[in-house]
């Protein structure tokens, strides 16, 4: 167990990577009372930076693992105190303990200006994945990539060969600091993604991929057919009834569209399943998303949001190999230990 104490130190570092400045208001949102300790440790943090701080905790209702899920439902977490909301409008930097995204509060604070940090992970995630100016820099390169791109096609051994194409949904990266108004991070994640206008083709998950919100490995493979967009049908045994049931039971059919698509930076992410930061980061995996793409200028709001970090992957990006069999091989972004 971490005290917040324990933590102040690392969260006084990354609040400076925030630029905050003295004078400027933090506020801190938490639910049910949950990541006490991490509420306690910024708010020592931001006092000592000489920040005004405050911090609002809301009675939990379905708490994080809904956002992680696909946002909240209609009236639920912020979106039931409207005076919050305004109060984290006025607000220089916001750090959030929920995971605020996928909904209309989240971007009306950020149109505010307000950047918001969101905070989840374990200690020892955050310690080991702690960002730095070479993994920001790689992390604006592959957006940057990924926004000029007009296609990205990605396959690996188990047969997945699927084209996305790119249209007016824009791409954006995550490198764990909330540096600019209204910029939503999360500390401590490294990749960039984008949300595709069509999508084709066929998706196999080998066993070691994991699956997401269960923090769990695939056990066997499981192979997806994909159509204009949405996937059409899904063969395999247990892990595909569970994708499947998942799909089926939100009775939207937008639950089975196509989202975004992207690949991790961070040469220190683990493959483990129980953090989200470590596989969504790690190196050279491909994250395979479902469900909504209202982070990314669309109009898709389902509540159904899947992510699949996926190993040994091939990326070609508008016909360039940038990652081969799960190494990246593009020059600009692969990692210092890559470029020998």
């Amino acid at each position: 167990m971490h005290s917040a104490a324990d933590l102040v130190p690392m969260f006084t570092q990354e609040l400076e990577l925030c630029r905050l400045r003295a004078g400027e208001t933090v506020g801190i949102f938490t639910e049910g009372g949950a990541w006490a300790e991490y509420a306690d440790a910024f708010a020592v943090a931001a006092d000592q930076l000489g920040a005004s701080v405050f911090h609002l905790d809301l009675p939990n209702e379905t708490g994080r693992a809904q956002a992680e899920i696909g946002g909240r439902a209609k009236g639920a977490g912020l979106a039931s105190s409207p005076v919050a909301v305004d109060a984290f409008k006025g607000c220089d930097l916001l750090v959030d303990h929920t995971l605020l995204l996928w909904t209309p509060e989240q971007h009306a604070i950020r149109e505010a200006g307000t950047r918001i940090l969101s905070c989840v992970a374990p200690p020892e995630s955050l310690a080991r994945l702690f960002p730095s100016g070479d993994i920001r820099r790689r992390c604006l390169d592959e957006e940057a990539m990924l926004q000029s791109a007009t296609s990205l096609n990605f396959t690996n051994e188990a047969g997945t060969d699927l084209t996305y194409e790119f249209g007016e949904l824009f791409a954006f990266c995550q490198y764990g600091i909330a540096d600019e108004p209204g910029r939503w991070d999360n500390f401590a994640s490294a990749l960039a993604v984008r949300a595709p206008v069509d999508v084709n083709g066929t998706l196999v998950l080998q066993p070691g991929d994991i699956l997401f919100p269960w923090q769990r490995f695939v056990t066997e493979p499981v192979r997806m057919t994909i159509a204009d967009g949405s996937i059409t049908k899904i063969d395999g045994g247990f892990d595909a009834w569970q994708l499947s049931s998942m799909l089926g039971r939100y009775d939207d059919p937008r639950a089975y569209a196509v989202s975004h698509i992207g690949w991790g930076l961070n040469e220190n992410a683990a493959w483990i399943p129980t953090t989200e930061l470590d596989s969504r980061s790690y190196c050279g995996s491909v994250m395979f998303s479902t469900g909504p793409n209202t982070e990314f200028g669309g109009s898709n709001d389902t509540l159904c949001h899947i992510d699949i970090p996926m190993r040994d992957c091939t990326v070609r990006v508008d016909g360039e190999l940038v990652v081969d069999r799960g190494r990246i091989v593009n020059a600009a972004l692969a990692p210092p230990a890559y470029r020998g």
